[in-house]
């Protein structure tokens, strides 16, 4: 257990230095600080697998997988690697969210932080209940493998145009009959007193509606990472890793959103892919780097498809 707290104490410090020091004062996050970020978190991420094969080395850690080295750190990676694909859907919603409740850039990065926390503990806990109930019944696998496929032939027959309104949404009407909102922004206060009654202003909205969406898309991202590991540390761990640079992703890409049109077809082909390897788990077992070379192959072919081939241009005639 002592390897767990340490590892959460070491997120802890690094969310304390992120809004206390780095971005203590509310400004407005540019492309190239947001790749700046994105990179030393990405390389955060990637170390810890020299910490996970040194933790598996010496057997500092439960192993009930009974994992080599080398299998739990290509598990580990393999994992970040989908949650971090899986992200890329987060940053579509989040950036709609932003739009819909005309929320100023420049707080934007501490309604993320905010954000974050709640994440990781509603995250923490579908990873517990999650490996919990693989561990106790194995015929749930296949559940996840069926949920995982039905998830990627959605997204596959989604035409990208489907509006979502979070003003309209069923947690905006909710929040509204239980405390008062206000529809002014006070600087970055998530709360505000009007006419001696405690208000909730569009920040705080905000944060709501981007934590419950985000407990949504750990429906397909926590199962994703299931089909790979049931071990709960590097579940764990890898899916942390990938929230915490989530932030700095969403100021990275979030202005270039046009040009990743294919992505989601390879979000399709990796659901599908892990979907499969659930449902086919008794009966087929593939070396551990096929899972990985299938992921970045997948990443690699939407990310490059979306930048070399040219945008159709819109020939209708009227």
């Amino acid at each position: 257990m002592w390897v767990w707290g340490i590892f959460i104490a070491c997120v802890l410090v690094f969310l304390a230095l992120d809004l206390g020091v780095f971005h203590k004062n509310d400004h407005v996050i540019r492309s190239k600080e947001a790749g700046i970020w994105t990179a030393i978190w990405v390389t955060i991420a990637l170390s810890f697998s020299g910490v996970i094969y040194w933790l598996f080395s010496n057997g500092m850690i439960d192993n009930p997988t009974a994992l080599t080295p080398n299998q739990a750190v290509l598990k580990y990676v393999t994992g970040y690697l989908i949650e971090l694909s899986l992200s890329v859907d987060n940053v579509f919603v989040i950036a709609v969210i932003f739009a819909s409740f005309k929320i100023p850039a420049i707080y934007q990065h501490r309604i993320l932080f905010w954000g974050i926390l709640g994440a990781i503990i509603f995250r923490a806990l579908m990873i517990f209940f999650g490996v919990a109930l693989i561990t106790k019944f194995e015929w749930i696998i296949y559940v996840f493998g069926v949920f995982l496929l039905w998830t990627a032939f959605k997204m596959l027959k989604s035409d990208g145009d489907d509006d979502f309104d979070p003003k309209n949404s069923w947690v905006f009407r909710q929040i509204k009959k239980v405390y008062p909102v206000t529809g002014t922004i006070h600087g970055h206060d998530f709360f505000v007193k009007r006419m001696g009654l405690n208000a909730a202003t569009p920040l705080f909205v905000a944060l709501i509606v981007i934590e419950l969406t985000d407990i949504l898309f750990a429906l397909d991202s926590i199962p994703a990472i299931l089909a790979i590991t049931a071990d709960p540390f590097i579940v764990f761990s890898s899916n942390i890793l990938a929230i915490l640079g989530l932030r700095s992703m969403y100021f990275l890409i979030s202005r270039m959103l046009d040009k990743f049109r294919y992505i989601n077809y390879s979000l399709v082909v990796i659901l599908a892919f892990v979907g499969l390897k659930m449902l086919f788990s008794s009966y087929v077992h593939p070396p551990e780097w096929v899972s990985l070379a299938v992921i970045t192959l997948a990443l690699t072919g939407g990310i490059l498809g979306s930048l070399l081939i040219p945008e159709k241009e819109n020939t209708d005639e009227y």
